[in-house]
């Protein structure tokens, strides 16, 4: 991810939804060194922050809906959610949650394209996002898996912006020549039950290394540490209350 800072229609923050906070908080203490920040404010909902030294870099909640998967949820900056989440609407996305404000922290929005993606959007106040960008530790790219590529890059493109992309094959998502994502298929090697999604990948300095803690403490490797022809050596993990994630060489993103 070329983008360091947060920057108005790129990934800024994720947020883990999970059936076990503290059980998570133990996991991803142990792959990548993070320490876990409850806010004690009963409003707040047991919302927890992880940091890497003193930087924000993601976050973990509690299942707040009946039906709400386990997963990892990608935030884009936006300097206004009310109107990008009609703007999501009128592309024929849909609101998973309305936009509302978070304290002074911010206001946010949960939103879906219209293969069901769910992403949201964060406008900042008080807390800008992610102190940490494509740093070992933090977030380093995302991946929006769809069935529908041509569907999606029009969504995106009309809905944020963001120029598309091609390095040997594998479409990505930027905004002025500044990549920081791309777009997977979901073919016919897939499921049928695997829906769309966004993927996060947080950089590492040694995949096969990370990718080792995060077995041994108890997650899955869905793709083993794997060099990609031309691109970087990554790794996919499911952690043990069921969310996945990726994990890449730092620097070797795009």
């Amino acid at each position: 991810m070329k983008i360091t800072e947060p920057t108005p229609g790129a990934p800024c923050w994720v947020e883990l939804g999970t059936s076990d906070v503290d059980a998570a908080a133990v996991y991803y203490r142990e792959v990548f060194g993070w320490r876990a920040e409850t806010d004690p404010r009963p409003e707040a909902g047991g919302y927890t922050v992880f940091h890497l030294g003193a930087a924000p870099v993601a976050a973990v909640t509690p299942l707040y809906a009946p039906g709400q998967p386990t997963a990892w949820t990608v935030s884009f900056a936006t300097r206004g959610a009310d109107a990008l989440a009609a703007a999501v609407t009128e592309a024929g996305g849909r609101q998973v949650m309305a936009p509302m404000d978070v304290f002074q922290q911010g206001r946010f929005a949960v939103l879906a394209d219209p293969e069901g993606a769910v992403f949201s959007v964060w406008q900042a106040r008080d807390f800008p996002g992610a102190a940490l960008l494509n740093a070992p530790g933090s977030l380093g790219w995302v991946e929006l898996a769809t069935r529908d590529e041509e569907a999606a890059k029009h969504f995106y493109t009309r809905v944020f912006g963001w120029t598309v992309g091609t390095h040997e094959d594998y479409p990505q998502w930027g905004i002025g020549g500044a990549d920081f994502g791309g777009l997977s298929a979901l073919d016919e090697f897939y499921p049928d039950d695997v829906r769309a999604h966004w993927l996060p990948y947080f950089a590492v300095a040694d995949v096969d290394d990370t990718a080792a803690r995060a077995a041994e403490s108890g997650g899955m490797l869905l793709v083993p540490p794997t060099d990609v022809p031309e691109g970087p050596r990554i790794a996919v993990v499911r952690d043990p209350q069921g969310a996945s994630f990726g994990i890449h060489r730092v620097g070797t993103e795009g």
